[in-house]
C-alpha cells in the first residue's frame, strides 16, 4: 500500500506584508466644479483596478444604489456613459486612499496606506454641501483626512456597496442611500 505525504500544517497567521508587495493606487477624482454631492470609498478592488472602473466588480451594489436613488438605470449603462450622468446630477467620485498595499479587495487587508488630499478636492468644490462615504473603512479615514473640515458639510455615512458587506440586504442599503436625496439637498441636480 503507498504511503502518502501528509498534507503541510495551513497557519492561522495572517499573510505578511511585505515590501515587494504591490502598491496599489486609486484613481484620479471624477468631480465637475458645480459637484455638490461627493461619494468617497476606500480603494478600488482587484475587479475595478482590473477594468480600471470605480465599482468594478460586478457584484458590487454602487450603481444600481446610486442609479436608483436617482432613478435612472445607471446599471444598465456602459461605463462611459455612467460618469457624465453622475456629473451631470452633481455628484463626484473618489476614494480616500491614494496608495496602500492590500492582498485580494478587503478593505481589511489595507496596509500602509497614504490618503489622498481630500481638502485640496474640497477647495475645488465651491458647491459642495454633502460628503457620502462608502462603507466604514472610508469614513473611518476620511473623516481623519477631513478634520475639522468634516464640519463644514452634511456627512452621510453609508453601508458599503461591496459584496462583501452583506450583513445588510440591497433593500436596507438602499434606505441609507436614499439620505444622499434627503436633508440637505437631493442629487437630482437641482439641489
Amino acid at each position: 500500500m503507498p504511503q502518502h505525504k501528509p498534507a503541510p500544517a495551513i497557519s492561522s497567521t495572517p499573510l505578511a506584508f511585505t515590501a515587494s508587495d504591490p502598491l496599489l493606487a486609486s484613481f484620479p477624482p471624477v468631480v465637475a466644479r458645480d459637484t455638490h454631492t461627493l461619494i468617497l470609498g476606500s480603494l478600488p478592488g482587484a475587479a475595478s483596478l482590473a477594468k480600471r472602473q470605480y465599482y468594478g466588480h460586478p457584484r458590487n451594489a454602487f450603481w444600481p444604489l446610486v442609479g436608483d436613488a436617482l432613478g435612472v438605470d445607471l446599471a444598465g449603462m456602459d461605463y462611459a456613459a455612467r460618469l457624465p450622468v453622475l456629473l451631470a446630477h452633481g455628484i463626484g467620485l473618489w476614494d480616500v486612499i491614494a496608495t496602500a498595499r492590500r492582498l485580494g479587495s478587503l478593505d481589511s487587508a489595507i496596509r500602509d496606506h497614504v490618503h489622498n488630499d481630500l481638502l485640496d478636492l474640497l477647495d475645488k468644490l465651491p458647491h459642495l454641501h454633502t460628503i457620502g462615504f462608502n462603507g466604514g473603512t472610508a469614513a473611518k479615514i476620511g473623516m481623519k483626512a477631513l478634520g475639522e473640515r468634516a464640519g463644514d458639510y452634511r456627512i452621510v455615512m453609508l453601508p458599503s456597496s461591496s459584496p462583501a458587506y452583506a450583513t445588510l440586504g440591497y433593500a436596507e442599503k438602499l434606505a441609507s442611500w436614499l439620505a444622499l436625496t434627503r436633508e440637505g439637498g437631493n442629487i437630482n441636480g437641482d439641489g
